[in-house]
């Protein structure tokens, strides 16, 4: 028989401290609650040792393998100064799209119809949460327009409270460098994110971009 799965939730002194151990490190992942944090846990204590075994090297691997650019800021291959992107031959190095994370590059990568390069913020503008600029890469941004050669910068920031703060903040930054400064079209609902939204929703958005007033 199987091991039987706890009723929930399950209070820290009922688990052998190992398992809490677990638990409580799950649930420090977004959208991980305690009930499923539970269940990982004790899916992981039923599973082979070959499964966990590869969940603990890909995490290892994730973390030793995995940097960021140092010119844009997304995630590449650990060991290179660039990502693939910014080394690309191929990319249009007067356009630059703006985005919070590296899963917002992947979004619009998807598309395929965008051919410049990108810097990634890595966040947006939380006082709430005692984000500031000096914890985005804005100033990198700015030091990028400012080496010449940028026409063009995208905020292609997700519609939030905090990313309208954002493009706000950047604009006028932005607009004394003598870059154009657009945004992506209102195809995108507010408060919806750029990792969720469909492929036509992006390429609308992105095709029909306005100029920032």
């Amino acid at each position: 028989m199987g091991t039987a799965q706890p009723a929930f939730p399950l209070k820290p002194d009922m688990l052998p401290e190992p398992i809490q151990t677990l638990v409580t490190a799950l649930e420090r992942l977004p959208g991980i609650g305690p009930k499923t944090a539970s269940r990982l846990a004790f899916f992981l204590l039923r599973a082979s040792p070959e499964v966990s075994g590869q969940l603990a090297e890909a995490l290892s691997d994730f973390k030793n393998k995995i940097a960021f650019c140092q010119e844009c800021f997304n995630i590449t291959t650990a060991g290179r100064e660039r990502c693939e992107i910014c080394d690309s031959g191929q990319r249009d190095p007067a356009m630059i799209c703006v985005v919070e994370e590296p899963l917002d590059v992947v979004a619009l990568e998807r598309v395929g119809v965008y051919k410049g390069k990108y810097h990634v913020l890595q966040g947006v503008l939380s006082p709430i949460e005692g984000i500031g600029p000096d914890d985005l890469k804005i100033k990198p941004l700015l030091e990028r327009i400012q080496r010449g050669g940028v026409q063009e910068v995208i905020l292609a920031i997700n519609p939030s409270m905090e990313g309208e703060a954002t493009a706000q903040y950047l604009h006028p930054r932005l607009q004394v460098l003598g870059v154009r400064v657009t945004r992506l079209a209102r195809g995108l609902p507010v408060g919806s994110e750029l990792e969720y939204a469909d492929q036509n929703t992006i390429l609308r958005a992105l095709t029909g971009r306005q100029e920032m007033s």
